[in-house]
């Protein structure tokens, strides 16, 4: 008897504690955790209390300044008929099935592409599973960590015509609990043309309580006829106050360390976190980088360095191009920061190079002169990269080019 009563009761505490745990878990797509964007929240919030729902809406912002997490919080405050500026007051139930990502009327569309298990005819549905954990591990992560999730890294993953089919199947069906059906649309500029005009009616004429929310770091990528049927609302970067605030609070960061992790970070959770962890790809690019731009450098008064910056670029080429794009963007960035301390604007300077790289010593190569021609070089290789030009051939032509610029007066 007494060894029942003590099974009993083990078992009570052991429910207990994964009922507490749940609660805690809870609160992880509640608008109190989407990190700062008060306004924008307050904005949506209050036109839901309002009645004033736009069928359409385009977010637009860096996936570290909370894009995904605001839109699911918003989807859940709309079906589960929440009040009082919170998820919370509102269906129970529905508030649970949230927590898992399964509503039945909530729907996402996100790039994909063929992977060893899935051969042909890539839709976001073959990658629910893979979906629903990265967004529970990490709701800030960006396009290039969903496509090392699901195994795709030296591909490009996409929004295709079978996805807008997907689309229009999913929301010609009625609401499973009668309310309104959510599409979130993530990384919405990766549809291509075909799949962006299936979907031009749908989303201009969507059926009885529809909500298209589009999720977007480059807006100019949406086509216009698109873009012009949606409501805009843009992210702004995250304040320095709310980053340090959240790595202390979430991620038990020390408050000095915190903060300035949160000054490096730029408004980006997803890369204060990466700086936090020491995991990012920052480390590799950097000796890229620095390879890259000494050996530009020696290039022009010795030949042979020439062979050194073709070596390099086949090396590069040999990556994905999500990679090579990323990295490009990464070069962008140095260089910027570069001329910021050249021109003696401290403060503005967040770069801290952990190789042991000077970059007072580089500085001065990068000044007015020449900032903008090797901007728009880096801009126009990572164009042709995702157009899937030779990215042998590309990278190459741009560090020949790099060794002229750097050397301008």
């Amino acid at each position: 008897m007494e060894l029942l009563q003590c099974s009993l009761l083990a078992n009570i505490v052991v429910r207990a504690f994964i009922y507490v745990t749940f609660l805690l878990y809870l609160t992880h797509m509640l608008f109190e955790n989407v990190i700062g964007q008060d306004f924008i929240k307050n904005h949506l919030t209050t036109s839901v209390d309002a009645g004033r729902i736009a069928h359409a809406q385009l977010f637009v912002g860096r996936a570290g300044s909370g894009t995904l997490p605001m839109a699911i919080a918003y989807a859940q405050y709309i079906l589960c008929l929440n009040t009082n500026g919170e998820n919370s007051g509102g269906n129970a139930s529905c508030n649970l099935k949230f927590e898992q990502l399964a509503h039945p009327d909530l729907h996402f569309a996100f790039p994909v592409a063929t992977t060893s298990s899935v051969k042909s005819h890539p839709v976001s549905s073959h990658f629910a599973a893979e979906w629903r954990s990265f967004v529970k591990e990490n709701s800030y992560g960006d396009l290039f960590e969903w496509h090392k999730h699901i195994d795709i890294e030296k591909k490009q993953g996409q929004i295709g015509v079978d996805e807008a089919i997907d689309i229009n199947k999913s929301l010609a069906l009625k609401a499973y609990e009668g309310g309104y059906k959510v599409m979130i649309i993530w990384m919405a500029e990766k549809m291509n043309t075909a799949a962006a005009n299936k979907l031009l009616k749908l989303i201009e004429e969507p059926p009885s309580k529809t909500l298209f929310i589009l999720i977007t770091e480059n807006e100019d990528q949406i086509i216009d006829t698109i873009k012009s049927r949606c409501q805009v609302l843009h992210f702004p970067a995250i304040s320095e106050a709310h980053l340090a605030n959240a790595l202390i609070t979430k991620q038990q960061s020390d408050p000095k360390e915190a903060q300035k992790i949160a000054h490096q970070a730029q408004g980006d959770y997803n890369t204060a976190l990466h700086i936090l962890r020491q995991d990012g790809d920052d480390v590799q690019f950097e000796k890229w980088f620095i390879t890259w731009v000494r050996t530009a450098f020696m290039a022009k008064g010795k030949k042979e360095s020439v062979i050194g910056l073709l070596d390099w670029s086949e090396m590069i080429a040999k990556t994905g191009r999500e990679t090579q794009k990323n990295f490009l963007n990464y070069c962008v960035q140095f260089f910027r920061q570069a001329m910021l301390l050249n021109y003696k604007t401290e403060t503005l300077v967040y770069l801290e190079p952990k190789t042991g790289f000077d970059l007072r010593k580089f500085a001065p190569f990068v000044h007015g002169n020449n900032i903008m021609d090797i901007i728009s070089e880096l801009q126009d290789a990572s164009y042709h990269i995702e157009r899937n030009g030779n990215a042998r051939i590309i990278l190459s032509d741009l560090s020949i080019k790099l060794t002229r610029l750097l050397h301008r007066k």
